[in-house]
């Protein structure tokens, strides 16, 4: 192991001249260390046999200013050791986001970089927040985004007509690659693996890392963690309709005929299938979401019942207590204690 963290690369030899996928890295200050973690790792396991670490299949670089770490949401640091020069070089661009509180920042120069890569063709993909990094930069106009269910709305606040998925772990558009983040990442870079290097090597690293057989480009992204299960495939549909339009107030005039039935004939369904309304599965579904964002979030609590679809925080406050047997308020204050080291 180099002391700037790079595995030393096999000697120029038979093996190394046939290297089939170079990737370079672009990560944001405060990026999300298991995107990041999770798709190089699955390179690594991809480039070599066993678990030897050389850089004979895959390569890679993280680029930005070496010497100048850059710090990931959790504290830990990564040291670039390339520039940011010739896009060219590789054969992904991934950019790696993160915590967007407080306004995301990049690294000057990424956005001259990211357009210099699209001019020549390089593909590029986005992971966790990354994609709102791409847009910024103007490189997503025309394509099909995926966005984690988390982050949705922050993307449709600043970009509004852009068509955000977010029902897919991740989306595969021409030369432009998004993914929700998360362990969704490591079955993007199995896809690139299989398409450059052979289905053999994405399967390996993904067994190696405890993941079923690579996903197709287009895997159901769950929600949350609030989704309910369901057996009528209509109904199924319609759950991830709901979820994704948890602030469309008009959502159930528009439901049926895109389902092509009838309100009351999904409002049947719905019953015998999950023992609820769909209007009964929405109001849990944006209670249970604005309980975590309560418990997991710093923002005020007026603004996570807009945020869930609430527009008068007085029947907020009531639902959720009559859900939870807790206030709003009251359900923070206990977070908070839990939260509070002894």
């Amino acid at each position: 192991m180099r002391q700037d963290g790079r595995t030393k690369r096999t000697s120029p030899d038979a093996k190394s001249s046939a290297r089939k996928l170079r990737v370079g890295f672009v990560l944001a200050p405060r990026f999300t260390l298991t995107a990041f973690a999770g798709f190089v790792d699955a390179l690594r396991l991809a480039a070599d046999d066993g678990d030897r670490s050389g850089r004979i299949r895959c390569d890679w670089d993280i680029l930005g200013r070496p010497g100048e770490a850059i710090v990931s949401s959790c504290g830990a640091t990564v040291q670039p050791w390339a520039e940011m020069s010739d896009p060219s070089a590789y054969d992904y661009i991934v950019v790696v986001g993160g915590l967007l509180h407080g306004g995301q920042k990049v690294v000057p120069g990424t956005f001259s970089f990211l357009r210099q890569a699209a001019r020549k063709g390089v593909p590029l993909v986005g992971l966790c927040t990354g994609p709102l990094i791409l847009a910024r930069a103007g490189l997503l106009d025309g394509y099909d985004v995926c966005a984690s269910w988390f982050h949705r709305e922050d993307f449709l606040e600043e970009f509004p007509a852009m068509n955000v998925r977010s029902d897919k772990m991740f989306v595969v558009d021409r030369d432009r690659m998004t993914c929700a983040g998360g362990t969704s990442v490591v079955h993007l870079a199995a896809h690139l693996i299989e398409r450059h290097c052979g289905q053999a090597e994405a399967i390996k690293s993904l067994r190696i890392l405890i993941e079923d057989a690579p996903l197709p480009s287009n895997p159901l992204q769950p929600a949350a963690s609030l989704t309910r299960k369901a057996s009528d495939s209509l109904v199924c549909e319609a759950m991830l309709i709901i979820e994704q339009n948890l602030n469309d107030g008009s959502l159930f005039s528009r439901l049926p005929r895109a389902l092509g039935v009838s309100l009351r004939q999904l409002e049947r369904r719905f019953v015998a299938d999950l023992d609820v309304t769909p209007s009964e599965y929405r109001l849990r579904l944006r209670l249970a979401r604005a309980r975590w964002m309560i418990e997991q979030t710093d923002r005020s609590i007026t603004q996570i019942a807009l945020d869930c679809g609430f527009n008068d925080c007085s029947h907020f406050s009531r639902s959720f207590k009559s859900q939870f047997d807790r206030t709003p308020s009251q359900l923070r204050t206990l977070a908070r204690e839990h939260a509070t080291p002894v």
